[in-house]
């Protein structure tokens, strides 16, 4: 699929998801989550991005990312995925198209949206019932932003500049009540 060159800028941030095919499965075992974030740690770099928040749900994934280059943010989606969808289907002996289209995303232009969009993207394994509290998924980096796990992948001056405190984000996710602000960017 030809890159979108032209819908991503320098500076902004995207909320970027997509779901398997049929909403099928995208991630089979535990491996292929920790196989795809050790292909975003090996690329986000590379391509100029900065990754704010994400969660990898069993059949559909979320990222808000921050395009800091002139790299194009689909660049980068299109290795990490083309590389995943390539890896899974040798592993499950499987052909085809993983995923239900391109990727999707949205211009977050709003800083409501911006603070609102993380909250959901945490929140995600605990409204699926996977799980009865964010800091128990361990495919987002919930765990990150609270200081329970010393990852990466996320962008701590981010965090400070939106958030005074740990406390403050926790009480913050606790504090929600629907999905009215989010529900209009995203798929039924």
């Amino acid at each position: 699929m030809p890159y979108r060159n032209e819908d991503f800028t320098e500076g902004q941030y995207y909320h970027i998801y997509n779901r398997g095919a049929g909403k099928g499965l995208i991630f089979f075992n535990n491996g292929n989550y920790e196989y795809l974030l050790k292909l975003v740690k090996r690329y986000y770099k590379k391509y100029g991005v900065t990754l704010i928040a994400y969660c990898l749900m069993p059949n559909h994934y979320h990222f808000l990312l921050r395009q800091d280059t002139e790299v194009p943010l689909s660049k980068f989606i299109n290795v990490l995925f083309n590389a995943y969808v390539q890896a899974v289907n040798i592993q499950q002996g499987r052909k085809g198209t993983l995923f239900e289209g391109r990727f999707k995303h949205v211009v977050v232009d709003r800083e409501e949206y911006l603070t609102h969009l993380c909250r959901y993207i945490h929140l995600n394994p605990v409204k699926a019932n996977l799980v009865s509290k964010p800091e128990d998924w361990k495919y987002s980096n919930y765990q990150d932003w609270m200081g329970l796990r010393k990852g990466t992948l996320k962008d701590d001056a981010f965090i400070q500049e939106h958030f005074e405190s740990v406390q403050e984000y926790r009480k913050f996710l606790s504090d929600w009540q629907d999905d009215k602000n989010i529900k209009k960017y995203l798929w039924d």
